[in-house]
């Protein structure tokens, strides 16, 4: 049996691990090297976001196999929390997304006690159900500014000195965030609670058998995903001013993450970060193509229809079994 310090020093000398963080830095740095800065943070400020979210999604649907089509509900629920903090009680920053990330972590765990009894397409269902609730609950919950929203005023900014200065912050804020997914993202694959989550994933019953404590297992993960939605969405919100229940609950938003996860391959470091790159590409491309523009979506669904028939592992998996070489590299 290898000493607990050389299995540790195994994972952080992994090309894997630092392929991925090289690919995150090299996305968060480049505004900075960029003729037009602006347009650039913003269209990184898109892909890290989506990074992020597919990420924090692998964790339960790469590593567990739960496939959520709700998720975007702690993203939402978290973003208003910190919204509510920073516009009311003029909280800074970093404790508004503390707070947006406890709120996210404990309905994750309450609701994890009660759904994560369910299995395949039941648990699904009860996903989009409770996202569509809580928008339903937002929207007339008056504290939160009910069907309006939210608005932060001028001085909130000022603060950071000022609006222009309020967006670099808020993108220097989710560089950071993402880079700590990616490698909680490793650490978790890497892990013997990831060897129970991967062992849930190929048979839950058997799983159970071995001594894998399921529900506890299950409901971590759960949570641990919830977790870093809920800080991304109160990042997303103050850089955007403004929240909204439309704005915060968007269902298809879910979706697209999970045909971001699949694009890159589930159950992967690097698929999601692959996947997110390549969907946001795809998407600015049809936003801007006027046949195409209105029905981004269907193309989504078409998209995930293809991947599960034909590539079932995603990009990262077609590479491993293509090239056996890069199975170290690609993690």
């Amino acid at each position: 049996m290898k000493p607990l310090g050389e299995t540790h020093g195994r994972r952080w000398r992994n090309p894997g691990l630092w392929l991925v963080l090289a690919l995150t830095a090299a996305v968060s740095i480049w505004p900075l090297f960029a003729g037009n800065k602006a347009y650039a943070r913003e269209v990184a400020f898109t892909i890290l976001k989506a990074i992020a979210l597919a990420s924090s999604l692998n964790i339960l649907l790469g590593y567990t196999g739960y496939v959520s089509f709700g998720h975007i509900v702690f993203f939402g629920l978290g973003g208003y929390v910190g919204f509510y903090l920073m516009s009311v009680h003029n909280l800074p920053l970093y404790v508004a997304v503390s707070a947006g990330a406890l709120s996210a972590a404990l309905l994750a765990f309450l609701l994890g006690k009660a759904i994560l009894r369910l299995r395949g397409a039941y648990f699904a269902l009860a996903t989009i159900g409770v996202n569509e609730a809580a928008r339903a609950f937002i929207k007339n919950f008056e504290p939160f500014g009910g069907p309006i929203g939210m608005s932060l005023k001028f001085h909130v900014y000022k603060a950071y000195g000022g609006p222009n200065r309020a967006l670099w912050v808020a993108y220097g804020s989710l560089a950071l965030l993402t880079l700590l997914i990616v490698l909680v993202s490793f650490l978790v694959k890497t892990s013997r609670f990831g060897l129970g989550l991967m062992a849930i994933r190929e048979n839950e019953d058997a799983a159970e058998v071995m001594g894998v404590v399921a529900p506890k297992a299950k409901t971590w993960a759960y949570v641990l995903s919830a977790l870093f939605p809920g800080m991304v969405g109160v990042i997303f919100f103050f850089k955007n001013g403004n929240i909204e229940p439309g704005d915060a609950f968007v269902l298809h938003q879910s979706i697209e993450t999970i045909v971001m996860v699949m694009l890159g391959g589930q159950g992967t470091v690097l698929g999601p970060l692959l996947g997110a790159a390549v969907y946001q590409r795809l998407r600015g491309i049809l936003l801007v193509t006027p046949l195409f523009k209105n029905i981004q979506l269907a193309v989504a669904g078409v998209l995930l229809l293809l991947i599960v028939l034909f590539v079932p592992a995603g990009v990262v998996g077609w590479l491993r079994r293509r090239f056996p070489r890069l199975r170290r590299v690609l993690e």
